[in-house]
């Protein structure tokens, strides 16, 4: 069959609407699948989390994509999981995942508003209120156990301010809590 011809991998965008370029989701899902399937490491779990696309008109749907693409992170994570926990044992794994969430527990002990570095006046970043609100959600899902998952994290989407929490740091950490979620899965 004609690649032109055949039906689209997910929903497209409509209307004034824009996509993810569907050969720049299709090339990255099939590297994903032949990683997957070969059984190689030429594709982690955090390569999957840091993908992005280009916006186009026409292009596939971004939430069926993006919901493909944490299956696809869940997948490799439990692969790595199971790797780990056969090379190194199961209590190694079980240390080394409660060794992260340790560290990401001692960074938000930091007082309210003071979490991460802010951008200076002129600049903008993460709103500082809804970033600390997610960070307290992480706290009690490290410390007492309350429900918190890799989905609600993945979506985590925050307004600008001027003189906002740096966004790389905000995202180091949303990322090192899912790894921690997935490692413990």
């Amino acid at each position: 069959m004609d690649d032109d011809k055949a039906a689209p991998a997910f929903g497209l965008a409509s209307g004034r609407e824009r996509g993810y370029h569907r050969v720049a989701v299709d090339t990255f899902l099939a590297a994903a699948r032949d990683s997957f399937e070969d059984d190689t490491d030429d594709l982690s779990a955090a390569d999957v989390r840091v993908a992005s696309f280009p916006l186009v008109k026409g292009g596939y749907d971004i939430a069926e994509v993006d919901a493909a693409l944490g299956r696809v992170e869940d997948a490799l994570a439990a692969r790595q999981r199971e790797r780990a926990v056969r090379v190194e044992g199961a209590q190694a794994w079980v240390e080394h995942a409660r060794s992260d969430a340790q560290l990401i527990l001692d960074h938000l002990a930091r007082s309210r508003r003071h979490k991460f570095a802010r951008t200076g006046f002129l600049s903008f970043g993460y709103r500082v209120d809804e970033v600390d609100h997610v960070a307290a959600r992480i706290v009690r899902y490290l410390r007492d156990g309350d429900e918190l998952s890799v989905e609600q994290l993945r979506s985590a989407a925050f307004r600008m301010q001027r003189g906002g929490y740096r966004e790389e740091q905000v995202d180091a950490l949303l990322d090192a809590t899912i790894d921690v979620i997935l490692a413990v899965r």
